[in-house]
């Protein structure tokens, strides 16, 4: 503070006189990039990355291939969680709501999706599968009530009789012809699936770079068990506290414990408003925060409990910072 206030009384028009010392910035920053980037790389070739493999459809075809023709039948029938979900994806549901605060229908439907169309019929017609262009015209030539009820039915049927998919989990089985065109369609996208033709039909349907990972993850969350399963492991579920989780052993965003509070505790951890509910209330408190300085009563706190004064003790002590 001494120092400051002799600045102030300091000509502006007088050239220091003191002491001087050559000080190279361009050497130091270079010396800074030199140092952070041999130990990124360093430690990178000595521990590799901790991310775990990215989960794809391909391997969800591999790994659970019952799952995955279980959740296309549910897009086809459009009983799935994103075919019903409302904006920004379609306009089959109202969105989570409080009164009158509805903000997915006031942004409205900006993601375009039609859970069917985009999920399946259409990543299925980019294949170079044998007949599944006349699959896909037979879906597309159908009305819609028939194409729902050919997937109920067979929703239906699978639920009851998981053998529909053969035992070498590659061929499912139409015998009597009733679900149209449903089994077959199946039956192919999981071969698409299972070539890894299928994650990168979904992620460049819209642009020719794999950077839009929307519709793949909107079926992966829409199926029953193999997502699920692998978040639980990790402990990524919103009961496990998941959104400040990593996964393996590693520390995760600790500061985000606040956001995940609000899930586990009554009302919010069941309400179909939940995301809304939480998003609001840390909406308040972030906005008292900014007001803190202008609160009456809480702005005394830090004179109550003089925290600072310990962690700037030196500056108190010091008489002249009183002027």
């Amino acid at each position: 503070m001494k120092n400051q206030n002799s600045f102030k009384n300091y000509p502006a028009s007088q050239s220091w006189s003191g002491p001087k010392r050559q000080y190279d910035l361009i050497k130091e920053l270079v010396i800074a990039i030199v140092v952070v980037a041999v130990l990124s790389i360093g430690l990178s070739a000595l521990f590799s990355s901790p991310d775990e493999r990215a989960v794809t459809m391909k391997s969800w075809a591999t790994h659970n291939p019952i799952d995955l023709a279980q959740t296309a039948v549910g897009e086809l029938a459009g009983t799935t969680t994103s075919a019903g979900y409302g904006a920004p994806y379609n306009q089959n549901g109202s969105g989570q709501s409080i009164a009158f605060i509805s903000p997915q229908k006031w942004l409205g439907v900006r993601i375009p999706i039609n859970s069917a169309q985009d999920l399946v019929i259409k990543p299925l017609a980019t294949s170079n599968i044998p007949g599944a262009t006349d699959l896909v015209s037979k879906w597309n030539s159908t009305s819609a009530d028939q194409q729902i009820k050919w997937a109920n039915d067979f929703a239906k049927a699978f639920d009851k009789d998981n053998a529909l998919l053969s035992a070498n989990n590659a061929n499912v089985q139409n015998s009597d012809g009733k679900y149209g065109p449903v089994p077959a369609i199946v039956n192919d996208l999981l071969t698409m699936a299972r070539s890894g033709a299928l994650d990168g039909a979904l992620t460049t349907s819209d642009s020719p770079l794999p950077t839009n990972f929307t519709k793949p993850l909107l079926f992966l969350a829409d199926g029953g068990s193999y997502f699920s399963s692998i978040a639980s492991k990790y402990h990524l579920q919103g009961s496990q506290w998941g959104v400040m989780n990593e996964t393996g052993s590693w520390p995760g965003q600790s500061w985000l414990w606040l956001f995940s509070f609000w899930y586990q505790i009554p009302p919010f951890n069941s309400s179909p408003a939940g995301d809304l509910w939480v998003g609001l209330i840390m909406g308040v408190l972030t906005f008292a925060l900014l007001l803190l300085p202008f609160i009456p009563i809480l702005r005394r706190i830090p004179y109550w409990i003089p925290i600072h004064k310990l962690i700037w003790r030196n500056w108190y002590s010091d008489p002249d910072s009183k002027n």
